[in-house]
């Protein structure tokens, strides 16, 4: 038997989330034939077979996760090649075992808290139906309780099972828990008077080309900040993060080097950009190196935000819902229509006055 492990994603990826099989133990597969679907944080990925051959197993069933090096299948009639410590049997998509299992040291989604937990404690967790990965536990070193098992039990009975962020959402979450635990934060706000825009204008596409405009006259906001090494590397090339809602959660496709390009290019690669999130297409490739990043959630709802610096960039604008204000106009009033912003900057690196330059940079190219 050989096996064949989940490959290096590449991106600094460790894991994915099994979606979907294309293949069943005793299939004939031949080379570069898709054998399944995995969820990553940023896409949906499929892997292609190595080489033809006959699979025996499929190890791992949809909706677990497994870990870069972790085996995924079985071919059948070779010799075993580099396979790991293997303990146990391990639960596969078209086999189901009682057996717990473990893979090269790393359990599955389903076996995840079995490490620190007694087997009477597995029998109670099993007996009260209660994941034993979703279950912090209180004695020595970790171990797991029959007194945290029965209070998960109560807490699953009381407000419904928990179930455990996945895929982008759970990417979500550990980088804003990385922005709020690195970044000292500062956000400002202002409006724009966009009276004289005609009807139908582009706000993102306008958005895009004012923050190109304001990284040139301040610089220091198109940056990365390295917290370890405590340095600031300035970016001459402005490469735009771009927050886009989706079910599956926030994604933040890169819109390159946007000083650069004309506004018709720009359109074009920012709604192939959407496309591809929204299939879930998009290469991880396309998911990194943002030097700045913008959020247009006015779009939806909301006026003012306070919007999240994800390390390692120092900036982020947020657009609000554009709404009409009484303005002074000559010896009398008028209605016009506001588009209301919010710069959040890194306050480490970035002071006060080149935040308020970047913004009025800003505002002035709206303004036009």
């Amino acid at each position: 038997m050989k096996y064949f492990k989940l490959p290096d994603l590449g991106e600094g990826l460790q894991e994915a989330e099994i979606v979907q099989w294309h293949v069943k133990p005793g299939d004939n597969v031949q080379q570069d034939q898709t054998l399944i679907s995995v969820e990553t944080a940023k896409a949906i990925v499929d892997i292609p077979s190595p080489q033809a051959g006959i699979i025996a197993a499929c190890f791992g069933a949809e909706g677990d996760l497994i870990h870069i090096g972790e085996p995924l299948l079985e071919f059948a009639g070779e010799e075993q090649e580099d396979t790991g410590t293997v303990v146990g049997k391990m639960e596969t998509a078209h086999q189901s075992t009682e057996v717990d299992h473990f893979i090269i040291g790393s359990a599955h989604r389903s076996g995840s808290g079995m490490n620190r937990a007694t087997p009477a404690i597995r029998a109670l967790a099993k007996r009260l139906n209660v994941d034993l990965g979703q279950v912090s536990g209180s004695g020595n070193g970790g171990l797991i309780t029959g007194t945290d098992v029965e209070k998960a039990a109560q807490l699953t009975q009381q407000l419904g099972e928990a179930k455990p962020l996945r895929g982008v959402r759970r990417s979500m979450a550990r980088n804003m828990a990385r922005a709020h635990a690195e970044v000292v934060k500062v956000t400002i706000n202002d409006d724009v008077d966009i009276h004289h825009w005609q009807k139908g204008e582009d706000i993102t596409m306008r958005l895009v080309r004012a923050l190109a405009r304001a990284c040139v006259v301040e610089p220091q906001l198109n940056a990365w900040y390295d917290n370890n090494g405590d340095s600031l590397r300035v970016i001459d090339k402005v490469d735009l993060g771009i927050a886009v809602d989706t079910p599956d959660g926030l994604f933040v496709p890169v819109l390159r080097n946007i000083t650069a390009r004309t506004a018709e290019d720009l359109r074009d690669g920012l709604e192939h950009l959407r496309a591809d999130v929204r299939a879930r297409t998009i290469p991880p490739q396309e998911m990194i190196g943002a030097t700045i990043t913008l959020s247009n959630y006015g779009t939806i709802a909301g006026r003012y935000g306070n919007p999240v610096v994800v390390p390692p960039t120092v900036a982020i604008l947020g657009a609000g819902r554009v709404y009409q204000s009484v303005v002074a106009v000559g010896d009398g009033f008028a209605a016009h229509r506001m588009l209301p912003l919010s710069l959040s900057f890194d306050h480490r690196v970035v002071t006060g006055g080149e935040a308020a330059r970047f913004l009025r940079a800003l505002m002035d190219d709206l303004i036009q």
